[in-house]
């Protein structure tokens, strides 16, 4: 059994995925099952669990992330707003276990999300 995460398997191919972005710290994949008309994630390459389980080295990457998630939103021309949202736990609605930021957009998103 593979203990690697989903996110880890597209980002060597073994599944494919719809990428927008890459560098050297991060990946950015279009959702299998969006949310809404954009619904992307973007996707450290270093595979942190989940947020509650960042560390002080890892200050760097989430800010990253952010960054990464506001100039896609500047990209897909999300001007009239955008939703950023970092799943953490089962409760959470976390579903793989590698953290990752969902960014939503393109319509209007109510609140409180459910």
């Amino acid at each position: 059994m593979s203990d690697q995460t989903l996110f880890q398997k597209i980002m060597e191919g073994k599944i494919p995925g719809d990428f927008v972005h890459q560098d050297d710290q991060c990946i950015v994949l279009r959702d299998i099952d969006p949310q809404a008309p954009v619904h992307l994630l973007v996707i450290p390459r270093d595979p942190v669990p989940r947020l509650a389980e960042a560390e002080d080295e890892h200050e760097s990457l989430l800010g990253h992330l952010l960054l990464v998630a506001a100039e896609m939103a500047r990209k897909l021309d999300l001007e009239d707003g955008f939703r950023v949202v970092i799943n953490n736990g089962r409760d959470g609605g976390e579903s793989v276990p590698h953290l990752h930021v969902h960014v939503l957009g393109g319509r209007s998103l109510d609140w409180p999300p459910g």
